[in-house]
């Protein structure tokens, strides 16, 4: 399942801030692998949620998950905040 990481529309963050979170991302963590892509930043999740569950409840728990490691990855890093970041299913 692909997501893409945008500017959150509600944040004003320093122009580099995609570049920067790309970088401290890399091309992997945990099951979600990543690429900058323009003005955006793909994350492809490697685990879907079981096929018992519709197809809106695997993208938000997939959201989650890839949201989860851009908040990490943001918290270890003190050019970055977590909140200038948006997380949306790639449709």
């Amino acid at each position: 399942m692909r997501f893409k990481i945008t500017h959150h529309s509600g944040h004003k963050p320093p122009e580099d801030s995609l570049e920067l979170l790309a970088a401290r991302l890399g091309a992997r963590r945990e099951d979600v692998s990543f690429a900058k892509v323009g003005n955006e930043i793909w994350a492809t999740l490697q685990a879907d949620a079981p096929v018992s569950r519709t197809q809106d409840e695997r993208a938000d728990i997939g959201r989650r998950a890839v949201l989860e490691v851009v908040t990490e990855v943001c918290d270890a890093a003190p050019e970055l905040n977590s909140e200038w970041f948006a997380v949306s299913p790639e449709r």
